[in-house]
């Protein structure tokens, strides 16, 4: 073997290469040393002032939250002043009841130590971004600490404390033993507690009874028990989240497929007792709960002690409950129309002064849980006064020239949109403040065409709707409520209309109180945002309060005639009598009734606004208007444009002399000399057009459009006047176009005829008498 010399050169790079590795592993030994006793020291610091997990009771006990009315004389609902909780052992809890917990909660419960070290680091991570606590990523074991031992606050420190105390519980109880302590522990919803009292509450029956399905409901409680709440206004969220625990539990082999799909298919909602809790106002309440908990957490809500006082007014309620029961009966009666829903607002400032979501939400029958008030509904003719406001903004004026005739507005070949009026009729020209007042569809729609849709459509949210994100896709139907609002955002918008244009948010609060008696959040009075020129709104004022533009469609003696006070209403109603609405206000209280079936089912053939909700509307108002001053709204003056269109002084008939060719088929020539006096005569011909050959739709009080024929519409809509001129009994028009020919003599070449056969006669010397 042949000795291979090592330069001297090479074995100090390979000693400084051996040198550098033992620094790198002492290094990182020294790190990792301090890390160990950096986490050791945390877990020391605050494990020290930690309660023992042994001694799990003696934990926080929870200080009811009170939410009262806006005087705070009246209690509307305790949340958890006496928890429902019935410990149960660990045996009599049904395996459904476990595995569906496990499949929702926590999967891998049975393979952790107590927490997850990624789920800790994506939770850490979400605190970072949204620069605050935020909950997530915990364990079984982690929500069974939170919800027994700890307070309700959220931040990291108490994350910490959090991690340690589940590591401790898991080396001192056995995961069967965790497991049962969760269970017994974890809040479905309101003042329940643990599963036993869960499966009391909602289905009348002890745990250990409990179906598949009434098992997999349950178990979908606890993420959101607010929210989920079989009794609220989110059972669909609920079935879903019910649907997604039966079919991982099939997946991870707790069950078969065939059961998840049975379980599924069973209606579990059917099954579930309403709760008769001491509680006043409830969707109310529910709705003001589901704000709380969104903003201050479930823990807060349930265990802080809070005093919510809110903007609910006593009276108001008692009295809007009473009218949409009575209401609701009525209509069930005459037009099968189970349900009803009113919200009043206080438009000077926004606060919710009633909330009536249902005629009676312990009635399972009719869905009495779901609260309307917030639940979307096609509006109807509701929305036609978003529609008439844009295009006011736009130029056009309540004197403007319309035509409502039976049209298509189709520009599309094979896809018809021919709207009708209610009652099938049309009544030819006419200014928009007749067609709103009689809420007729067809010039509704030309209307919303003039003003347009995206236009339309973000009036109607700057005053308040919150729904209608995707305008292009209504199209021209939305003017007729083809859209989707909430009756409590359509409300809040038209008390935009009652201050004359300033939006002010909607509100249920007016203070909230922590347990020690700060204040976490108060009613600031404000002046509001003006979203729309006082000038405009004042048009829409003067017609909807005006009875006489509505008598010849309501008749003058309907719910919406006022003698003695300013009041401005619209009624709605939407295909196949789904939906009957009626809004109103004067310029200190706007009151919206919703009158209809929860499940969308077809009311009786006439069941419109103004017979469904109108009368429910005028009790309350009635009643509620007792102690309210007197109040106008502002004067509305008509605006000259000097468009003849637009002030609807628009003369569409013009009177000339003329001669009739032939006896009775309207054939006229323009009179002068040739014309026989006795053919002559003076006639109206109809001389007009749609408005698009007046105006630019976008331009209104620009100039004349040079090519009308350019706008899509416009051949639709001069055809469909021509169609409803022919077809008019109108004596005021003659028959067929105006003459543009001047008479000749050859026109009458009979009568010519016979003057000189007559004359000729005349001229003829007398015939001698023999």
């Amino acid at each position: 073997m042949q000795n291979v010399r090592i330069s001297p050169r090479e074995i100090l790079k390979k000693a400084r290469k051996k040198g550098f590795w033992r620094k790198f592993r002492l290094s990182s030994a020294y790190f990792l040393g301090a890390v160990l006793l950096f986490v050791a020291g945390v877990f020391i610091y605050f494990a020290k002032d930690l309660p023992s997990p042994g001694k799990i009771s003696n934990r926080f006990v929870a200080e009811s939250t009170k939410i009262y009315d806006r005087t705070g004389d009246h209690v509307l609902y305790e949340i958890h002043g006496e928890e429902k909780r019935t410990q149960i052992p660990f045996a009599e809890i049904p395996d459904t009841v476990k595995y569906a917990t496990l499949t929702l909660e926590d999967q891998e419960f049975y393979s952790h130590h107590g927490i997850k070290f990624t789920s800790i680091v994506r939770a850490i991570l979400q605190d970072i971004l949204k620069r605050g606590a935020a909950q997530g990523g915990s364990t079984i074991t982690q929500q069974f600490i939170k919800n027994s031992v700890l307070t309700p606050e959220q931040t990291l420190t108490r994350k910490i404390k959090e991690v340690i105390l589940s590591l401790e519980l898991e080396q001192k109880f056995s995961k069967d033993e965790i497991l049962g302590m969760y269970l017994n522990e974890i809040p479905y919803g309101s003042n329940i507690y643990g599963i036993e009292a869960a499966a009391q509450t909602f289905f009348k029956k002890p745990a250990k009874d409990l179906m598949l399905d009434e098992a997999a409901l349950l178990a979908a409680l606890p993420k959101a028990p607010t929210y989920y709440s079989p009794l609220g206004s989110h059972t669909d969220a609920l079935k879903v989240r019910q649907d997604y625990a039966l079919s991982q539990m099939a997946k991870l082999g707790y069950i078969t497929s065939d059961q998840a799909k049975e379980a599924s298919a069973i209606d579990t909602f059917s099954k579930i007792s309403p709760q008769l809790d001491n509680i006043s106002a409830p969707h109310f309440v529910m709705y003001i709960k589901e704000y709380l908990e969104t903003k201050y957490g479930r823990d807060m809500v349930e265990k802080g002690g809070l005093k919510v006082y809110t903007t609910l007014d006593w009276d108001k309620q008692q009295i809007a409950e009473k009218v949409i029961k009575e209401g609701a009966l009525s209509n069930e009666k005459k037009y099968r129309a189970e349900n009803a829903a009113l919200v009043a607002i206080d438009p000077k400032t926004g606060q919710i002064l009633s909330m009536v979501g249902s005629r009676d939400y312990f009635d399972n029958a009719v869905d009495g849980q779901v609260n309307v008030a917030i639940a979307n509904r096609q509006p109807g003719s509701s929305f036609k006064p978003y529609v008439y406001l844009t295009a006011f903004q736009k130029g056009y004026t309540p004197e403007t020239q319309l035509w409502d005739v039976d049209t298509n507005f189709s520009t599309d070949t094979g896809k018809d949109y021919n709207p009708k009026n209610y009652d099938g009729k049309n009544r030819g020209p006419l200014k928009m403040k007749e067609a709103l007042g009689m809420s007729l569809n067809v010039p509704a729609v030309e209307t919303l065409y003039l003003a347009g849709v995206k236009k339309s459509v973000e009036t109607a949210k700057k005053m308040g709707i919150t729904t209608l994100d995707n305008p292009d896709r209504l199209g021209l139907s939305l003017v007729l409520g083809g859209g989707e609002v909430k009756l409590l955002d359509h409300v809040n918008a038209f008390g935009t209309l009652a201050t004359g244009g300033i939006y002010h948010p909607k509100t249920g609060i007016l203070k909230i109180q922590n347990g020690k008696g700060d204040v976490l959040e108060e009613f600031k009075s404000s002046p509001g945002e003006r979203v729309v020129e006082e000038k405009y709104v004042g048009m829409l004022d003067y017609i909807l309060s005006t009875n006489d533009l509505r008598a010849p469609v309501f008749g003058s003696a309907s719910p919406l005639a006022f003698s003695n006070r300013q009041v401005a209403a619209k009624t709605g109603t939407t295909n196949e009598w789904r939906d009957g609405w009626t809004l109103g206000y004067t310029p200190s209280l706007v009151v919206g009734v919703w009158a209809g079936n929860n499940d969308n089912s077809i009311m009786a053939a006439g069941a419109d606004g103004v017979f469904t909700a109108a009368p429910i509307w005028r009790k309350f108002m009635d009643e509620a208007l007792k102690n309210y001053a007197f109040e106008n709204f502002p004067k509305y003056e008509k605006e000259e444009t000097g468009k003849p269109v637009l002030d609807g002084t628009l003369d569409m008939s013009e009177e000339i002399k003329v001669c009739e060719k032939e006896k009775g088929k309207n054939n006229y020539c323009l009179a002068n000399d040739t014309c026989p006096s006795k053919y002559e005569d003076k006639k109206k011909f109809f001389s007009g057009h749609s408005i698009l050959y007046y105006v630019n739709k976008d331009d209104p009080r620009g100039e004349t459009p040079k090519n009308p024929a350019s706008d899509p519409q416009f051949k639709n809509w001069e055809r469909a006047v021509t169609n409803w001129i022919e077809n008019s009994d109108d004596k005021d028009f003659s028959k067929g176009a105006a003459p543009t020919d001047e008479c000749k003599k050859s026109d009458f070449k009979d009568y010519y005829k016979k003057q000189e056969q007559e004359q000729q006669q005349q001229d003829q010397p007398a015939t001698p008498t023999p």
